[in-house]
This record gives structure tokens, C-alpha cells and sequence, in this order.
């Protein structure tokens, strides 16, 4: 069962969430070279809270920076374009109550977030407000109560909601990436696994380094990882609870063993298994340890990832005489080639929504991060680059996040992996933040729904 750090969740709804009521519209099905200009105002503060919070961080600050980590989320969205605070005419305590629309108006805003800050039974307690200025009104109040260490959270969730109530889909910002954290030469990198919010801040390390790992995988349905580390040159896969820190080996296998992958109820792992010479997709019921082939066929198959709901699989084989991408039903039956583009196809990974496949596509010497319906139609390339791989959805089916490489000599300097995001119209291209190089990312599910 997820485990939900916040205490209390309050929703407190004015108007209807349907667009009905709002001249607010935020195209998302095409690249938006004009977002959406809104204004966040800085969170004003309760001036009887004050006194209470003098031995952690400065109320004010508090405000500031959750409205600052809301501004980050929309604007790193693509879709929204948050103004300069120097420019707002309304003080953040009054436009709180009551905005001036005509002030808001003037500088451009169609829509305004205001907030306010306070300390309620010793708990920080979050409200905010979202206005359409266009129309005039109030469409969405919310507030929230935690502990004053979730502030970061809290704008989190704010983004999230108000994406929600703008766009009609879910957001993706109260979210954790898991990747792998590499330092050192290309010929002896360090790796260990770590785990962040979306945006690069609250950084963990999970392992200590001191065996490789690789492929990270979230549960769909709670905060558990499955990965794969070498012990003693062997590969294990393991299971990680990133609440408890509790870690247990699923099991030894004598062969090699790749890219596990939760089922989407989380009851079981997919993974492809090599065993005298051949590669093949099983699972692993993770309740009962039984183990089941899935496919039973000379070539290499590999990359397995299930549908949203479970009824099939898709993976990559070398079954045609190169490397393609085929989808077949979860018991391995009427498995059928879907990509017939030019060029190598691999890691393909499911989207959330069922509606798409992400990819890797290697073609004269280039990389690409692509996506193609469950068909094989409707191919589109996002992005191309010397080396990249490994797409990872984000939990509404919006983003992908991946990795990237840049060259180095032969003795391996001037290597470096980085994480990147783009999304699915090809637009908003992005290296996200990480302390460390990084790759094999993989997203979590949304933490609070």
C-alpha cells in the first residue's frame, strides 16, 4: 500500500471543474510555440503565523519558494509562460482576497495563482487560489496541511492540480525519477542507483557503488524498484522498497538476465533471460516465485514491457534477421512485427495512456528517441543525437524522459551521460538536473492522486 507522507489533504472546489466556466483553453496536442502567460504570485503570509516558525525556515521564505517551485514546474511544462513577479501591481495578500483582474489583465496574465501561508496546530497549512482573469472569476481553491519539511511537495501538488484544471489531463510533478549515478572514465564508471524529485532536487543514494547496477524499474502501483546488479560478476535482480529500504534478491539465475520490469498490478516481473546462447522473455510471479517463459524462439528477444492493462507485451527480437519491434499477448501468443522503418529498433516501452510505443532507433549511425502507435503506424522521430536511449514515460503519457551521451577520447575523458526530456509533439527539449551523470532513468506514478 503506497505509503502518503502528507497528513491532511483538503479540497475545497468553488467552481466546477469543467471548462465550461473558463475562457482559459491550453492546447496540448501540438507543439505550443505560444504558452499560456500566467502570473504566480508569491504566497502571502498569515501574520499571526509568523512567530510560531522562527526555528525553521523563515515563513516568507517558505511562501516565496513554494510559488517559486510552482512558476519552475509550468514553465518547464512548455506550455505555460509565467511572468516576472516585478511586473505584478497587487500586493500578494490582497490579490489573495480580492484580485484587481484589470491590473492582472494589463500585464498580459489570462490566469493567476494566489496563495497564502500558515501555521495551524503547528502544522504548515497551504492555501491557494487559481483565477481566470479573462473571465473574471475563481475557478479552483485548495489547501493543504503537512509537516513544514513537504513544502517542496506542496508546490508540487499545486502544479500538478492546476495543469490538471487548465490542460484536462494530469500532471506530473509530484513525482520521483530513479536512475543510475555515474562517475569516472567511461572505462571505469562508478555506479550506483539514486532517486530524485522531477525536477532535480532532493537527491538519495541507494546503493553504495560498490556493484554495478543497471535498469531501474518504479512499480506502477507503489514505491517499490526492481534493478539489476552484478554479484560476484553475476546479475541478480533485485527488489527495493524506497520507503523502507528494505532490498531482497528476486532470484539467481544461471544465465544473464535483463531488463526486469513490473507488471502493471506490480504482482509480477518481465525480463529476458539468457540461457545457452538464446534469449528469451519470462516472468516471474513475485508472490509465488513461479517462473514462466513467455517466448521460446531461436533468436534474441529482449526489452519486454506490458501494456497499461496487462493484456500484452511488446519487446524487441532479431526474429526478422535485425533487431525490430513486435507486440504479442501476455501468454506469448500471435506475436506480430510492428516497426518496418529503416534502421535497428529497441527498448520500447508502453505508454501509460496505451495509445503509443516509445523506442530507440539506431539508423546510419544516429540515435533516436521515437514513438509509433500499438500498430506500428504513425512513426514520428522527437529527437536524434550521436548516442541515447532508454525512453521512460511520464505517468499521463505526456513526456518521455531518456538519456544521453556525449563522446570521449580513447582514454574515456570528456564522457558524460546526462538525463534529457522532451515531449510527444517533438517541442520542450530538456536536460534535466542531476548531481552526477546519470542514465537508465525511470518515472514513478504520481504520489499523491
Amino acid at each position: 500500500m503506497r505509503k502518503i507522507i502528507f497528513l491532511i489533504y483538503i479540497c475545497i472546489f468553488i467552481f466546477n471543474w469543467g471548462k465550461a466556466w473558463s475562457l482559459i483553453e491550453v492546447d496540448i496536442t501540438r507543439g505550443n510555440l505560444n504558452p499560456l502567460p500566467l502570473a504566480v504570485s508569491p504566497l502571502s503570509v498569515d501574520k499571526n503565523s509568523k512567530e510560531k516558525f522562527k526555528d525553521l525556515l523563515k515563513l516568507e521564505d517558505i511562501g516565496v519558494e513554494i510559488s517559486k517551485v510552482v512558476e519552475n514546474n509550468l514553465r518547464q511544462s512548455g506550455l505555460f509562460n509565467p511572468l516576472d513577479p516585478k511586473a505584478f501591481l497587487q500586493k500578494p495578500d490582497i490579490a489573495h482576497v480580492k484580485p484587481r483582474f484589470e491590473d492582472w489583465a494589463l500585464i498580459k496574465a489570462q490566469a493567476l495563482i494566489t496563495g497564502e501561508v500558515k501555521i495551524v496546530d503547528e502544522k504548515l497549512r497551504v492555501e491557494f487560489r487559481l483565477w481566470d482573469v479573462l473571465a473574471g472569476k475563481e475557478i479552483m481553491a485548495l489547501a493543504f496541511t503537512t509537516v513544514s519539511e513537504n513544502w517542496r511537495r506542496v508546490g508540487h501538488i499545486i502544479t500538478d492540480k492546476v495543469y490538471q484544471r487548465l490542460t484536462g489531463e494530469k500532471g506530473y510533478f509530484d513525482t520521483r525519477i530513479i536512475y543510475v549515478a555515474e562517475e569516472g572514465l567511461k572505462t571505469s564508471r562508478i555506479k550506483k542507483l539514486a532517486i530524485m524529485d522531477q525536477d532535480g532536487f532532493n537527491t538519495k543514494y541507494l546503493t553504495l557503488g560498490n556493484e554495478l547496477v543497471l535498469t531501474p524499474r518504479f512499480n506502477p502501483t507503489n514505491q517499490m524498484v526492481t534493478y539489476l546488479s552484478y554479484f560476484k560478476n553475476l546479475p541478480r535482480v533485485y527488489l527495493l522498497d524506497i520507503e523502507t529500504g528494505l532490498q531482497e534478491v528476486v532470484g539467481d539465475f544461471p544465465g544473464m538476465t535483463f531488463a526486469p520490469r513490473f507488471s502493471p498490478d506490480g504482482k509480477k516481473i518481465i525480463m529476458s533471460f539468457a540461457k545457452d546462447g538464446n534469449s528469451d522473455i519470462y516472468t516471474m510471479d513475485l508472490e509465488s516465485r513461479e517462473v514462466e517463459k513467455i517466448t521460446n524462439h531461436p533468436s534474441i528477444d529482449t526489452s519486454p514491457s506490458y501494456s497499461p492493462d496487462g493484456k500484452y507485451i511488446c519487446f524487441n527480437s532479431d526474429r526478422s534477421g535485425y533487431q525490430q519491434i513486435y507486440v504479442m499477448r501476455s501468454d506469448g501468443s500471435k506475436v506480430k512485427r510492428i516497426s518496418f522503418g529503416n534502421g535497428l529498433y529497441g527498448t520500447p516501452v508502453w505508454s501509460p495512456r496505451g495509445d503509443l510505443i516509445a523506442f530507440t532507433k539506431l539508423h546510419k549511425g544516429k540515435f533516436y528517441i521515437g514513438v509509433m502507435r500499438t500498430d506500428g503506424t504513425g512513426e514520428r522521430l522527437l529527437t536524434e543525437n550521436y548516442y541515447q536511449e532508454a525512453p521512460s514515460w511520464s505517468p499521463n503519457g505526456r513526456v518521455l524522459i531518456f538519456y544521453r551521451e556525449t563522446k570521449s577520447d580513447s582514454a574515456g575523458k570528456g564522457f558524460s551521460a546526462k538525463l534529457w526530456s522532451i515531449d510527444l509533439t517533438g517541442y520542450n527539449e530538456r536536460m534535466v538536473k542531476t548531481e552526477t551523470d546519470a542514465s537508465d532513468p525511470s518515472w514513478s506514478s504520481l504520489l499523491t492522486d
